[in-house]
């Protein structure tokens, strides 16, 4: 599976993402990954984006929902860091791409 990273090797708390991998260390990290991946629809955002980048237009249309709603449910992923938003200009301003920083997420009890 490779090393853990040094930043995150010690007994230091957090989160840190490396070369694909979310290492996170203490209950209160974990819980808050936990909470973040414990929704239906933030699982099925990273399960779309597992095929590539998507803008919110797009997981808006094939999950049903509002982009307001898909716009919310992905700054909670932001927030736990395992998505990463990317702007480029559209058609009518600024569109906004969501893509996976991580593929897999270690959750480290000690």
């Amino acid at each position: 599976m490779g090393s853990t990273p040094d930043s995150i090797a010690g007994k230091e708390e957090g989160i840190v993402e490396e070369e694909g991998v979310m290492y996170v260390r203490g209950y209160r990290h974990i819980a808050k990954v936990a909470h973040a991946l414990a929704n239906e629809t933030r699982t099925r955002i990273i399960e779309l984006l597992a095929d590539g980048p998507k803008t919110l237009d797009e997981l808006s249309e094939v999950l049903g929902q509002s982009k307001a709603n898909i716009s919310s449910q992905i700054r909670k992923l932001e927030e736990i860091g395992i998505v990463v938003p990317r702007y480029q200009p559209g058609d009518r301003g600024i569109r906004k791409t969501v893509e996976l920083r991580a593929r897999r997420i270690v959750l480290m009890l000690e």
